[in-house]
């Protein structure tokens, strides 16, 4: 094996480690990244790239929180099956923005979701005073960790509009959708941060699947960028284990902080690129 293709599965690893600790799929991190490494691909192939591999690592993050009782799978359905038609449509409009277009809006959507993302980093209680009026709902769950108890209320109505737009925005820019998921579940929707990272994650799994799906058909996701895919992906199967797991460990306040760095840092960095 060559040294390009190993530092393939390692990128991997260190992608699906850091994505499903924050609930975010890793593609906010590997689509900058896959853009510096082929500065001459076209926005279409490196989507097709990263959605593939958000797949693979939301599928084993997904398996993680399960076993750790955080997924809201009612929820999560419904947010799922909202995003939708969304995600497909973006991954055919894709092809149709140029790549300076795309570093701009990408690096400019990473440097927002930054500062939104610390301003979500005090809305973290586990136990929440419920919502009341039309459309809302509430739920309680029991963690896997005795005593571990989530309860928390959310305007249904709202969830559904802002996963419909999370799933165009998110499929277009190839990145999944748990980066902009999981600040508005903290904050506009007040749930848990554990519960908001691990279902971000349960709708991700499906979300990618069907973005991926469509690259596959449309012959973005081929040959060459097909190999990089399943390199990317064997380093992140096992790297969405070591997340949750670490995900565990620490507390709310943590995991967004560490989102929001990660979001600053990578956002400067193709803004001034697509500017300069």
């Amino acid at each position: 094996m060559s040294w390009p293709e190993l530092l393939l599965i390692a990128l991997g690893f260190a992608v699906g480690a850091y994505g499903t600790l924050v609930g975010a799929g890793g593609g906010f991190v590997l689509v900058p990244v896959l853009l510096l490494l082929y500065p001459h691909e076209h926005p279409a192939q490196i989507t097709s790239i990263s959605l593939a591999v958000v797949f693979f690592n939301a599928l084993s993050g997904s398996a993680a929180y399960a076993r750790l009782r955080r997924i809201d799978y009612f929820t999560g359905l419904i947010f799922a099956a909202a995003a939708l038609p969304g995600s497909i449509g973006g991954a055919f409009l894709v092809s149709a923005v140029p790549r300076t277009l795309f570093d701009a809006m990408f690096g400019a959507l990473l440097l927002a979701l930054a500062a939104y993302t610390l301003w979500a980093a005090g809305g973290t209680a586990t136990i929440r005073t419920p919502l009341r009026g039309r459309g809302v709902v509430t739920r309680t769950m029991q963690g896997h960790t005795p005593g571990e108890t989530f309860r928390y209320s959310y305007n249904l109505w709202q969830g559904v509009l802002y996963s419909a737009g999370v799933g165009f925005v998110s499929s277009l820019l190839g990145i999944g959708g748990g980066v902009i998921h999981v600040p508005i579940m903290i904050t506009l929707l007040r749930f848990p941060v554990h519960v908001a990272v691990a279902t971000s994650h349960f709708v991700l799994a499906i979300m990618s699947a069907s973005g991926t799906a469509v690259h596959l058909g449309n012959g973005d996701l081929a040959g060459q960028n097909l190999v990089r895919a399943l390199l990317l992906a064997a380093g992140v199967v096992p790297g969405a284990q070591v997340g949750a797991r670490l995900a565990q460990k620490l507390h709310g306040p943590a995991i967004v902080r560490l989102l929001a760095v990660a979001l600053m840092a990578l956002g400067a960095r193709l803004l001034i690129g697509a500017i300069i």
